[in-house]
């Protein structure tokens, strides 16, 4: 009797616009995260009784609508772009830094020392400031990245921790009088440092009240820079093997205690970038509420990237636009300025589940390998 073989050959698979879609869709998964928290938001507000349209109408505006609006928004966004990538380095290399803000104080009151104390010319003097908050930085974030190298002790806790003493060390040397330290003499209330060398500012464009300064290149600069060390180096290929898979990268010969420090170093250092940039380019001086939730919003900056370097640039412009824009929705649609916080909110939600996006705009599945690495679990 002949036998009758069956083809064995696969079906084919699709073709034209769906295959597009299957192909590129799930790197739209934040833009749909932003549309869905958006939508969510004006159903929220005509809930409430409010003008959805004029709400947005108003952010918009307040964001974009002008050159100082666009301005602010850039100045704005500047820090939230160099710590999302600081947040985004971490967790790239398996860990969680939740003490950016830590960093960031750590790094600002480095960077204050040197822009008070020192007398340069500009081409020396702003390089040397933005060093110190680097290494202020990087010397915080070490410390974490030691205790869970050598104990296991965990980075969230270790983190979060040292974010606390970061501030009241600086609440400490600014408020002291006796001696005085980094407190200005000339301010009675003691409520901030010494105004920093005109020479240690950043160089600017003044647009009306708003001066859109040098930080934005420098971060700039610092994404393409982190994105091709993590993807060209042996120090890059290195912090992702150790955070994607230890027991592999220890297999290869990496230490992995020497990675851990490594990164939180670096991570570190971001964070003290930003710090700096904040002290140098916006205000002139550190108070000790200056930089009040804005090292937990790095961490939602990092998230709705997908810990992308490039996609930071992107992200960290929409947070600093929502927050930019909110003040003209608050008058606009007479809405609590809240609201913002609200999207904000949704956003996180929606790229942190992001298989309700997929589900609702029909975006397959995350394949093995898509998903972000955070940390590797508790102690290990």
């Amino acid at each position: 009797m002949a036998q009758v073989y069956e083809s064995r050959n696969p079906s084919p698979g699709p073709t034209g616009l769906r295959a597009l879609w299957e192909r590129w869709s799930p790197a739209l998964v934040p833009v749909f995260a932003v549309f869905t928290a958006l939508l969510l938001g004006a159903l929220m507000i005509g809930l409430t009784g409010g003008d959805w349209l004029a709400a947005y109408t108003g952010l918009f505006q307040g964001a974009l609508g002008s050159p100082r609006a666009l301005a602010d928004t850039v100045v704005r966004a500047t820090p939230f772009i160099i710590s999302g990538l600081a947040v985004a380095l971490a967790f790239k290399s398996g860990l969680f830094n939740v003490g950016a803000e830590g960093q960031l104080y750590a790094g600002a009151v480095f960077a204050v020392v040197v822009a008070t104390t020192l007398r340069l010319p500009a081409i020396f003097h702003i390089p040397l400031s933005i060093l110190a908050g680097a290494l202020g930085g990087a010397a915080w974030a070490a410390i974490a990245g030691v205790l869970k190298a050598r104990t296991g002790a965990h980075e969230v806790i270790n983190t979060i921790m040292l974010n606390y003493v970061a501030l009241r060390i600086t609440e400490w040397l600014i408020r002291n009088r006796e001696p005085l330290i980094l407190g200005d003499p000339a301010d009675t209330t003691t409520s901030r440092t010494r105004i920093v060398e005109a020479t240690a500012r950043y160089p600017g464009i003044p647009i009306e009240t708003t001066t859109l300064h040098l930080g934005i290149l420098i971060a700039i600069g610092l994404v393409f820079l982190v994105s091709w060390s993590l993807n060209r180096t042996t120090v890059g290929f290195e912090l992702r093997t150790a955070g994607a898979n230890p027991n592999a990268a220890r297999y290869a010969g990496i230490s992995v205690p020497r990675t851990i420090v490594l990164a939180m170093a670096l991570s570190g250092a971001l964070a003290g970038v930003a710090g700096a940039g904040e002290v140098l380019g916006v205000r002139g001086s550190l108070s000790a509420d200056f930089f009040s939730g804005l090292g937990f919003d790095a961490i939602a900056v990092a998230l709705l990237a997908r810990s992308n370097p490039i996609g930071i640039i992107f992200s960290g412009l929409l947070w600093g636009a929502l927050l930019t824009g909110a003040r003209l929705m608050q008058v606009r649609a007479s809405l609590s300025i809240d609201v913002i916080k609200i999207v904000q909110a949704f956003i996180i939600m929606f790229v942190a589940a992001d298989q309700i996006v997929r589900y609702i705009y029909r975006i397959p599945r995350r394949k093995p390998g898509e998903e972000t690495v955070i940390s590797k679990g508790w102690g290990g």
